[in-house]
């Protein structure tokens, strides 16, 4: 199988900023119902109810951020004994994938199980693991939560690419072009359509390029160099 590569998986940015996003999803969880208060007796369960769901979050975040920092830890030798470093990439990336699977297989459901999973699969597309990767992101996908399903659409799709299934690959970005999510633009979907189908459909990869000239300048500026790439392969 294609190994799909560290370059190949530049888009899935999220995969190096998970961190920064857990106040964020902290902030967007469905809020706990809110009970009519009864009487004391009800008023002291839920108190102890939020109190309980507190303390497990902190529990899933702690575990999470723990299986981040070995994911983000550093190759050879640590520039001093602050930084965590392992020897090889691949020591790092049995020791994540140990860490990810903890957390998914004990918080299963959860966000953080959702984060997890979707590392596993990234790591597993990372070491050519194809099989294994779309096992992981389609359980992302199957989820029910939309903003982390874009994000498992978009790696899959890189993924098929990769691998030569095109019509795979394609459905799941005009999947995604259709329902943009808050981390996977329309734009982004449809500059990754576009490079997907370069090679087959170039005059369509084209007419999904030319509009977004005009955007904000990043998206412009891809989008100028994908036409330029179309141009200089006829």
């Amino acid at each position: 199988m294609d190994r799909l590569t560290r370059k190949e998986l530049k888009q899935d940015r999220f995969a190096l900023e998970v961190e920064r996003t857990m106040e964020y999803v902290s902030e967007h969880r469905k809020s706990i119902v809110r009970y009519a208060a009864i009487g004391v007796a009800v008023v002291v369960l839920v108190l102890g109810f939020l109190a309980y769901r507190r303390h497990q979050q902190t529990a899933r975040q702690a575990a999470l951020t723990a299986a981040l920092e070995i994911q983000n830890a550093a190759i050879g030798t640590p520039p001093n004994e602050f930084v965590r470093a392992y020897p090889t990439e691949q020591e790092r990336n049995e020791a994540a994938k140990k860490a990810f699977s903890e957390v998914a297989a004990k918080y299963s459901g959860s966000d953080e199980a959702i984060i997890s999973e979707y590392y596993l699969g990234t790591i597993a597309a990372s070491e050519g693991k194809n099989d294994e990767a779309e096992k992981w992101l389609k359980s992302v996908v199957d989820s029910g939560n939309a903003n982390y399903a874009s994000l498992a659409k978009l790696t899959l799709a890189q993924i098929y690419k990769a691998q030569g299934k095109l019509g795979e690959g394609e459905a799941l970005l005009r999947s995604l072009i259709d329902k943009p999510t808050e981390f996977v633009s329309k734009e982004q979907a449809t500059i990754e359509l576009a490079d997907l189908i370069a090679s087959s459909k170039p005059d369509e990869a084209r007419k999904l390029l030319e509009p977004l000239r005009t955007e904000r300048s990043a998206i412009s500026r891809v989008a100028i160099a994908k036409l330029g790439e179309l141009s200089a392969a006829q």
